[in-house]
């Protein structure tokens, strides 16, 4: 998968100057509510941000695809354009507003669309005889804030929820004892036994 490159301008906006977390969240909304308290406490919210991770795509497949239900979706999309398409030129017409000149741009339109509906599924050969809907989702949400801020956005969200500040301490305590342990102890490389 290829990336673009950020344009400078938002990546400055997409960043934050020694970022440290506020906490991980399950949903963007639990995320969003953290921050909107915080907003509602006149923190500085403008050097916070909400970072989605391990993200997944989800695809719900809703219906089959039969060249039936291509060609039709192809008439139908047609006929809109049709009718826009027709709809400019009677009103620009000279000679007045012409219904029949409508209704005849709105089914060539029709033709038109199931045409190129048809040539179009008829390339796939079936590869996918699916509809669907998909969407990009994370696993997690962290709040992220500026490392200034973060004594003073720890504190009002310990007071928004005192179970979940306590849940997030015993999260980081046990974060820097890996780190710690992973520093004190690094993995030894695995030797061939000998024979």
């Amino acid at each position: 998968m290829s990336t673009q490159p950020m344009r400078p301008g938002l990546r400055a906006a997409l960043s934050l100057e020694y970022p440290m977390s506020l906490g991980v969240h399950d949903t963007y909304e639990e995320a969003q509510k953290a921050v909107d308290y915080l907003s509602d406490h006149e923190f500085p919210v403008q050097d916070v941000m909400i970072v989605g991770t391990d993200l997944k795509q989800i695809e719900r497949v809703t219906g089959r695809l039969t060249q039936g239900r291509v060609v039709g979706a192809g008439a139908l999309s047609g006929m809109w354009l049709g009718l826009f398409v027709g709809t400019i030129f009677a009103v620009f017409d000279p000679s007045g507003f012409n219904i029949v000149s409508i209704i005849s741009t709105v089914l060539f339109g029709a033709v038109f669309g199931m045409v190129w509906a048809w040539f179009g599924y008829r390339l796939t050969r079936g590869q996918r005889d699916f509809t669907s809907v998909s969407q990009v989702v994370a696993a997690k949400y962290e709040v992220l804030v500026e490392h200034r801020h973060v004594t003073r956005g720890r504190e009002l969200l310990a007071q928004m929820d005192p179970m979940k500040a306590a849940q997030e301490q015993v999260r980081q305590a046990q974060e820097a004892e890996r780190a710690r342990l992973a520093t004190e102890h690094p993995a030894q490389p695995q030797q061939p036994p000998q024979a």
